[in-house]
């Protein structure tokens, strides 16, 4: 009777309505899209072909581009120099890119149409990604899972910290940026003090692989990966829940209340919605075509994301 009533409730849950939508707009970029970030009525996007565009939101116009210098590649060809991770803040934006030298990584800070270098291919640093903690502060992410706060006007690092000794896969700040989740190819998540670079927790047990994508809000963790799961964790209390999806996991995201989160799941790309509280599937958003490499909520029922392919689209979904 036990297993009957189980099977029944995964068939009942299975057969819940749900909203199936296609997007409410598109925008194409130079390149293919390596991230994005959303700020106000900017959309940001890094491509591969050394450039970072800047969308007007609403109209879905062109309204900035930075181009930073091409590199050579290991055949010696000069070719654009991939853009992997952007950022904005405080009219500054915040550029990773390829150096073609070693696996190592450029930095790149735009301010008033000028673009200054904070790393070099000399520097011997292998970044992943950086992301804005305020306007004179950059929180790093190493391949080699160590998390730095860089000061940009000092020109150095407050501090470095190794949190394993596993390889690096993501890392997302909370909303106040007091506090950021790291994620590595283990499968345990380690949530830090920004200003200290302290351990304060570790989350596991949800995910038993490689976590390529986390995002972090209201003491919230979503997190997905080469397991295929889809997990989410309470940071207060370190307890965690999952759900089996059919497809490494490549991006995820929370909206800004933390009341819904998205997955990427499945083959074709589409993406899950679900209400985070009850864990039920409340949308699945379908159009991507490309594997997906961002997903940003604008606000609780607004979303855009970006994939490996030149096309950004734009959803909403029902409150």
């Amino acid at each position: 009777m036990l297993k009957f009533f189980v099977a029944f409730w995964f068939f009942a849950t299975y057969l819940v309505a749900f909203d199936t939508i296609t997007p409410a707009a598109s925008l194409e970029v130079n390149g293919t899209a390596k991230d994005m970030v959303v700020w106000g009525n900017q959309v940001i996007v890094a491509t591969d072909t050394g450039r970072v565009q800047v969308f007007d939101y609403e109209t879905k116009k062109l309204r900035k581009e930075i181009t930073i210098p091409k590199i050579k590649d290991f055949t010696g060809d000069t070719v654009p120099a991939p853009v992997f991770s952007v950022d904005y803040t405080d009219s500054r934006y915040l550029l990773l890119s390829d150096s073609g030298i070693g696996g190592y990584s450029n930095m790149w800070l735009h301010e008033a149409n000028k673009t200054i270098q904070l790393v070099r291919p000399e520097d011997h640093e292998a970044l992943i990604k950086a992301r804005f903690v305020d306007k004179d502060h950059i929180l790093l992410g190493y391949l080699s899972n160590e998390a730095a706060l860089y000061d940009i006007a000092k020109h150095k690092e407050l501090y470095r910290v190794q949190l394993s000794e596993s390889k690096f896969s993501d890392f997302a700040l909370n909303e106040t940026k007091t506090q950021a989740v790291f994620s590595n190819e283990s499968g345990i998540l380690y949530v830090i003090d920004v200003a200290s670079g302290k351990v304060l927790r570790k989350l596991e047990g949800e995910n038993v692989d490689n976590v390529f994508s986390v995002a972090f809000r209201k003491g919230i963790v979503a997190a997905g990966g080469k397991d295929r799961r889809a997990a989410l964790y309470d940071v207060k209390t370190g307890k965690g829940r999952h759900i089996q999806g059919k497809f490494f996991i490549y991006a995820t995201a929370l909206s800004p209340s933390a009341k819904y989160v998205a997955f990427a799941m499945d083959e074709a790309n589409d993406i899950f919605i679900y209400d985070t509280a009850s864990m039920e599937r409340v949308a699945v958003l379908k159009g991507q075509e490309g594997t997906l490499n961002a997903i940003v909520f604008k606000t609780e029922t607004e979303l855009v994301s970006a994939a490996d392919d030149n096309t950004v689209l734009f959803w909403k979904i029902k409150p």
